[in-house]
């Protein structure tokens, strides 16, 4: 049972949370990235070069043939570069947001270091100190 509750102590912690969190919003962040990448950014380049549609620009190694054993068709072999092209430029995009995010929290967290301290609170000598000080003043 002591493990049981290790695991729960180290799963409840803010880190691991936080961490799950991020994962999670991070996932949804990439799909939306992927989407804008292949819906938005690569139909108008692809018109600028011709009418591409990169996700179907491939090298073809072997071509498809039919298997005269089984009457089936079997798929040619091909190189998808322009599919690597596409998930190339979703992967910049993301990094350059999380580039982005990253910068931004980091100057947030150099104006809160910024901020000066307080001064600490006198001891309770200096206290005393200030006291005696104040006593004598008034007595001369």
């Amino acid at each position: 049972m002591n493990i049981v509750k290790e695991f729960k102590d180290f799963a409840m912690k803010g880190n691991v949370v936080d961490m799950a969190v991020g994962i999670i919003i991070g996932g949804a962040f990439g799909k939306i990235v992927s989407s804008v990448v292949n819906d938005i950014i690569m139909p108008p380049i692809g018109l600028l070069m011709g009418g591409v549609n990169f996700t179907d620009l491939k090298v073809t190694l072997k071509a498809a043939q039919m298997d005269a054993a089984t009457g089936t068709m079997l798929d040619a072999v091909t190189l998808n570069y322009g599919q690597f092209l596409q998930t190339t430029v979703d992967f910049l995009i993301v990094a350059f947001a999380i580039f982005m995010i990253i910068k931004a929290l980091n100057s947030f967290k150099k104006k809160e270091v910024a901020a000066p301290a307080a001064p600490p609170a006198p001891t309770k000598e200096e206290l005393l100190l200030s006291e005696i000080r104040d006593i004598l003043k008034t007595r001369k």
